[in-house]
């Protein structure tokens, strides 16, 4: 009589190590970029322009608004006169506040926006520089709007430069 319930005999499997191989190196490449794109950008700081001297500003008004939610904001108002040969069709504004014993306290680079005033209401509208350029012999008067401004600041206007000029 044969014994139904015999030991089958072991058979060695091959083991197949492509699919582990292609997934150790795609794993790797995946944390290889995550290292690469995590490491800070090194940011280029906006340039002054050398047409810079032709623009000149005057009449530094600054004023404050609260907000929605119960902040804050502080409006620099600069009119700008290009003095120049070419038309401004973007810029930034470097503003340095100081406090009582000249130290800087906060520096903000931010775009500026033309005022304009509105046809249909009495307030004025803001405008990027693209769309109202200030052209050769033109004043116009733009606006840098703060989010907040350091408590250490000694209420007095800015040292201001222009950067990033775009010019036509």
């Amino acid at each position: 009589m044969s014994n139904s319930f015999s030991r089958a005999g072991r058979r060695e499997e091959k083991r197949n190590w492509t699919p582990f191989l292609i997934g150790g190196v795609a794993l790797l490449a995946i944390v290889a970029a995550v290292v690469v794109s995590s490491k800070a950008p090194t940011s280029i700081a906006p340039q002054a322009s050398p047409y810079s001297p032709n623009l000149k500003l005057s009449d530094v008004k600054l004023s404050a608004a609260e907000n929605y939610v119960g902040g804050t904001v502080t409006y620099l108002d600069v009119n700008i006169t290009n003095n120049g040969g070419r038309t401004v069709t973007g810029a930034q504004m470097r503003a340095v506040f100081k406090n009582s014993m000249g130290q800087v306290v906060q520096t903000e680079t931010l775009f500026l926006h033309v005022l304009v005033q509105n046809q249909m209401a009495g307030y004025p509208d803001l405008v990027d520089l693209s769309r109202d350029p200030i052209g050769p012999g033109q004043t116009k008067t733009v606006r840098m709007t703060l989010d907040h401004i350091s408590a250490d600041w000694d209420n007095a206007p800015p040292d201001m430069e222009l950067v990033s000029l775009k010019l036509k």
